[in-house]
């Protein structure tokens, strides 16, 4: 007598789902996951050295389970860079910014709780919700402004309909690289009473001037949470660092559903000597805003649709065949994101030579690959 398969072991509500992944492959230019393309600068590499070696005797102890010193420079460069006053009890950090949104979904969410987001938007949200058995919610994206923004109107009806336990708002939003005003952010908090309104700001330093943060919405809505990362603007893709601003009432309960000591020493050490090192590492993000303008520039020069963009990648549309396209490009060995929106692909914005390397690749497809208007 044989025993059961491990997918009918699996819990029922996972075993028609697929897991998270984008290819990592070994190709001259690759712009499909939205990593620096620049490495981490020298004096930043020499100051994670010292701090790491500083903490190096005595791993045989567990890490700040507080990670006090960390919270603390957080929120001195949210202070900073937002203009927002941020103390380190409404600071909270995690492995990566998925690890802090399972965070939220673990304490908020679950079996019986209903999760809200608008597609097309990071597909992590819903994987995550759905991890502990949260209901999720496709709300529907579309404004007379653009198909891909999300109209204020339309978003309050949504919220109010739905009622969630948890809405996932993202701005710049992923993967169409549009921002949303704080009045939509506003709106939505107001119209979900009883919800945990979550504003992933992944992308936020890239945004053009003039985009303001949702950090400065945090004062008086206890309810409203901002997660960013320090993947992208820090170059730190490989560290997994991610963190959150909240009321300090609501960082206290995610006590609650972390693991012990999730923090490692070497991962505050590295991302103390990065919050050094702040000016340096955010100077690259300006190298990067001028590659993604040029490549709105260049496609746009290609006949192509670029979707206007406050992050460091550009949504491009007009293609007959996306995954058709993509494996075009792969073949030149140009790696990009078909992120399943039919005609559009996604292209990290990189170095100088990398723009270039990937226009030309888009020069050289005949017609058949171009949508028929």
């Amino acid at each position: 007598m044989t025993g059961s398969s491990l997918r009918e072991l699996l819990r029922d509500d996972l075993r028609d789902q697929t897991a998270y992944g984008a290819p990592q492959l070994d190709v001259p230019v690759a712009l499909n996951t939205n990593e620096s393309s620049y490495p981490v600068p020298a004096a930043v590499v020499e100051t994670i050295a010292r701090r790491v070696g500083a903490v190096a005797s005595s791993l045989n102890r567990y890490p700040d389970r507080e990670f006090t010193e960390l919270r603390t420079a957080l929120a001195a460069y949210l202070t900073r860079t937002t203009g927002t006053a941020l103390v380190a009890d409404q600071l909270w950090a995690g492995n990566g910014s998925n690890e802090v949104l399972s965070h939220l979904v673990q304490a908020f969410g679950g079996q019986g709780r209903t999760a809200l987001g608008f597609t097309p938007s990071y597909s992590m949200h819903p994987i995550i919700a759905r991890s502990v058995g949260t209901t999720w919610v496709d709300g529907l994206r579309g404004a007379p402004s653009g198909v891909f923004d999300l109209d204020l109107d339309r978003a309050v009806e949504q919220a109010r309909e739905t009622d969630p336990h948890l809405v996932f708002l993202c701005s710049p939003n992923n993967p169409t690289g549009t921002s949303l005003s704080l009045d939509v952010v506003e709106a939505v908090y107001d119209a979900a009473p009883r919800a945990v309104v979550v504003v992933d700001e992944a992308y936020t330093e890239f945004a053009r001037p003039g985009t303001p943060s949702a950090t400065t919405l945090l004062d008086g809505r206890e309810r409203l949470v901002v997660t960013r990362t320090m993947s992208k603007a820090f170059a730190f893709a490989g560290v997994r660092l991610g963190y959150l601003a909240a009321a300090a009432e609501l960082t206290e309960l995610l006590r609650l559903v972390r693991l012990p000591y999730h923090l490692s020493s070497v991962t505050q050490a590295v991302a103390l000597a990065a919050l050094e090192h702040a000016d340096e590492m955010l100077a690259m993000v300006e190298a990067i805003k001028t590659e993604r303008d040029r490549l709105v520039a260049g496609v746009t020069d290609l006949g192509l649709t670029p979707v206007p963009s406050d992050a460091n990648f550009v949504l491009v549309g007009g293609f007959a065949d996306a995954h058709t396209t993509w494996q075009a490009l792969l073949e030149q060995g140009v790696l990009v994101r078909d992120v399943g929106i039919a005609h559009h692909l996604r292209i990290t914005a990189g170095t100088p030579a990398e723009t270039e390397a990937v226009l030309a690749a888009l020069a050289t497809l005949d017609r058949s690959h171009r949508q028929e208007r």
